[in-house]
């Protein structure tokens, strides 16, 4: 029988069948489902919810309620200029960075899940950005965390804020500015226990750290320094032999810290590139990832003493963004261009590297496993079924015919999927979309 990782997030306290944060509760992997594999844009859909502005953050689900963050950009704002930034003491620009001389008003919003009609929808920040964001990527890309009683959402320099689920404000706060280049925000918050905890990893490092605020108010319980450059990569927790490690991805490093004091456990390679996927983890080691400059993943050992961190590299077949999934005995790769790679958890051994989706695509959105089959969704709309398993076998292509940034999200019998401009249901033998 099958041993999955489940990334235990019991703090959360939301339905085991909700899907509460960035990935559900177990990394990309639904739990037992029974939701198509097969739709377009009139066969299988439950409902189609038009969504105001632009958002990268994945639906998050709890309570019949599906929650989402987008942004609505304004007009230009007369003698407002965003964060000048440097880079080895020289002045630095992105070529892609756009938007911060505009005003936004950055929204939350939460959709009944039945019917995709808005419930309720809240403007948390209205005026000037900070920073820019690059042009590909939204002010509302950090995806929202719940505990099935409050949800929190990250704006970045922009605050991080609390509401009840019907919508109230509970707290609203700031951790300072966070300055990323002027590419937009990445990492999304996760909760352990009663913290919401904020990877904030900043320009040159020099402002970075890693904090821990109270569910309750919003105060900082604590927070640890960091001088990891910019990183995108939202933070997971493992319990590894009774205890639990916060572990954060970033260039110069990968840290593990205990998620109650912020207290540095161990630290190994960083990714090498930009920090973008998230960290997987099975089988006492986790593995991080970076397809820019560089492709590089690295499995590292979680024992805290582990004489030797690295139980295996290899320098293929990673993508920028999108993260890699774990089922089974198996790690999943994927390049930017839907590329997926093969590997066996433990030894690194490649089992195929050359995985090729049916048609040419570019990808953004994360990998996702249903029911022993790997979901990978294009920036071209195209939802291709893989075969899990040591032979790569292209099942099906699914295709709404609207560009994709965000993840899925998977509860029950339903595939819940954000396209740029509108979020789907996606249910067996529903024929409704409007």
């Amino acid at each position: 029988m099958r041993k999955l990782l489940l990334i235990p997030v019991l703090a959360i306290c939301a339905d085991a069948e909700d899907w509460p944060q960035w990935r559900g509760v177990n990394n990309g992997v639904a739990g037992a489902s029974k939701a198509p594999m097969a739709w377009d844009s009139t066969r299988n859909i439950a409902w189609k919810a038009p969504i105001e502005g632009a958002g990268h953050s994945s639906p998050v689900i709890s309570g019949g309620l599906i929650f989402l963050t987008t942004s609505v950009e304004g007009a230009v704002i007369e003698g407002h200029a965003p964060v000048k930034h440097t880079r080895r003491d020289q002045p630095y620009l992105h070529p892609d960075s756009v938007a911060g001389n505009r005003s936004h008003e950055l929204k939350v919003m939460a959709l009944d899940a039945k019917t995709g009609k808005v419930v309720w929808s809240r403007t948390a920040y209205e005026g000037k950005m900070f920073d820019d964001r690059h042009r590909k990527n939204t002010y509302a890309s950090s995806t929202p965390v719940t505990d099935g009683k409050h949800l929190f959402v990250h704006f970045g320099s922009e605050g991080i804020y609390c509401y009840s689920l019907d919508g109230k404000q509970v707290w609203k706060t700031s951790l300072g500015p966070m300055p990323n280049w002027g590419l937009g925000p990445g990492t999304s918050p996760v909760l352990f226990e009663d913290l919401v905890i904020i990877q904030g990893d900043n320009d040159g490092g020099e402002t970075s750290f890693i904090a821990a605020l109270s569910k309750k108010d919003g105060k900082v319980v604590w927070k640890t320094k960091r001088t990891n450059w910019t990183s995108w990569a939202t933070p997971i927790l493992v319990k590894h032999e009774n205890d639990w490690q916060l572990i954060t991805a970033a260039r110069e490093a990968t840290i593990s810290y205990d998620p109650k004091t912020g207290k540095e456990l161990w630290a190994g390679p960083g990714v090498e590139g930009n920090a973008c996927p998230s960290p997987v983890a099975a089988k006492g080691l986790v593995i991080v990832s970076s397809g820019y400059p560089v492709k590089r993943v690295f499995a590292l050992r979680l024992d805290v003493n582990a004489a030797e961190r690295v139980a295996w590299k290899y320098d293929k077949g990673t993508a920028y963004v999108p993260s890699p999934v774990i089922y089974g005995d198996h790690l999943y790769l994927m390049t930017d261009k839907g590329i997926l790679t093969c590997v066996e958890v433990e030894t690194g051994r490649i089992v195929y590297d050359s995985g090729r989706p049916p048609v040419a695509a570019q990808f953004n959105s994360s990998l996702v496993v249903v029911d022993g089959k790997i979901l990978q969704t294009s920036v071209e709309g195209d939802t291709f079924v893989i075969q899990a398993g040591p032979e790569h076998k292209v099942l099906g292509t699914n295709s709404l015919g609207e560009p994709v940034w965000s993840s899925l999200a998977v509860v029950n019998d339903s595939i819940y999927l954000r396209t740029e401009k509108h979020l789907y249901q996606i249910r067996n033998g529903d024929n409704k979309a409007r």
